[in-house]
């Protein structure tokens, strides 16, 4: 059996620690990736950070991450759509409350991963491309297509042609999740609205969006509102601290669905993880409650439907075969999918994976960090 090696998450704020793990067979529904690449997410560090309160249930010490590329080595009695030595990226889930296992984390040599999670990748595809995909197309995929979202049409591989279905806002397009729901919306057939900061508006329109307004303008709110009106309005996806209530104050004002995915909380945790700083933590968790119950009260009166997006909800609804399975193969196949961001590669070795980690917190502007194992 292999030997596996991981890097391991102690409790109460300590940094990642490699050491071995155990290699785990996978059940009848999983493969098993040897993982080349890993990319780090936002949620990476502050599960480092505040992970015992906003995730009770994970037992420690733990294997987090979620982002993963590589080839697989095993594959369950029920998987038909993998076998041994094929190309894979995939989005592991073993933070989640249904499916906690260490196993199922990212940052080590073997994770488990659903296969309903998982895409083959091209030959020409380099690993540390692929493994920027998973957790930030996940996101959006649930943004736009899920039932208690915005509920769009399923994209399709290939060109959706000229006639749009509509027009989605994408607050934030340059994120991680922002250039995925761009790019979902559009093979959807949709029209794309987004914002960004200036010097990303030619990547933000390479991914497919129509139009680009700066997020810090002043009269962003009115500019959108004049760009969407005589479009049928599809719904907003809303994207960093302090994009649900922007889009609030645009919804509200323009003709059609009043829906908006939200995929950021109000109040950053970046000013608060530091060390020296996390006595902020019980007032910034407040500040967050407060500003969620103000936001929801205030949509709720513009009787615009708002709720927070589970970047994993996809793993028990159809949009996991949608996406993983019905759309990217075959656009990655043809290039009509960018992925996208950028890799940012942060080092070699398991040993790294806490570099990236600081790396992202400091922020990484339209790339995304990447560790190659």
């Amino acid at each position: 059996m292999p030997t596996n090696q991981a890097a391991w998450l102690p409790p109460k704020h300590a940094r990642l620690s490699v050491g071995p793990a155990p290699y785990t067979r996978p059940e009848a529904d999983e493969i098993v990736v040897e993982n080349r690449a890993v990319a780090i997410n936002p949620l990476d560090w502050i599960l480092q950070e505040v992970g015992t309160i906003i995730y009770p249930w994970v037992k420690y010490p733990a294997v987090i991450g979620t982002d993963v590329a590589g080839v697989v080595v095993e594959v369950g009695s029920a998987v038909t759509r993998f076998a041994v030595g094929d190309r894979v990226l995939g989005m592991t889930v073993g933070t989640d409350k249904d499916s906690n296992s260490s196993a199922r984390g990212a940052f080590q040599r073997y994770s488990v991963v659903f296969e309903r999670l998982a895409s083959p990748i091209p030959d020409d595809l380099p690993f540390e491309n692929a493994a920027v995909l998973p957790l930030g197309l996940s996101t959006a995929a649930c943004a736009l297509f899920e039932a208690d979202q915005l509920a769009l049409d399923y994209p399709t591989a290939a060109s959706a042609g000229t006639a749009s279905k509509g027009t989605v806002l994408v607050w934030g397009a340059s994120t991680s999740v922002g250039s995925n729901a761009v790019q979902l919306a559009v093979a959807a057939g949709y029209d794309v609205v987004a914002t960004a900061s200036p010097r990303n508006f030619d990547y933000v329109r390479s991914l497919g969006a129509s139009q680009v307004f700066d997020y810090s303008s002043a009269s962003v709110v009115g500019d959108i509102v004049a760009a969407l009106r005589g479009t049928t309005f599809m719904g907003a996806a809303a994207i960093g601290a302090g994009s649900s209530e922007r889009c609030s104050d645009i919804v509200r004002r323009v003709d059609g669905r009043k829906r908006i995915a939200l995929l950021s909380t109000p109040v950053s945790f970046n000013n608060v993880v530091e060390p020296g700083r996390r006595k902020r933590l019980p007032l910034t968790f407040m500040r967050i409650g407060m500003s969620q119950a103000a936001y929801f009260a205030k949509a709720g009166m513009r009787g615009i439907r708002s709720k927070f997006v589970v970047g994993s909800s996809l793993k028990n609804t159809p949009v996991s075969t949608a996406i993983y399975a019905d759309f990217l193969p075959q656009a990655l196949a043809a290039k009509t999918f960018a992925v996208a961001p950028e890799p940012l590669v942060i080092g070699h070795g398991l040993d790294q994976v806490q570099a990236a980690f600081d790396a992202n917190r400091r922020g990484v502007s339209a790339r995304k960090a990447v560790v190659t194992l």
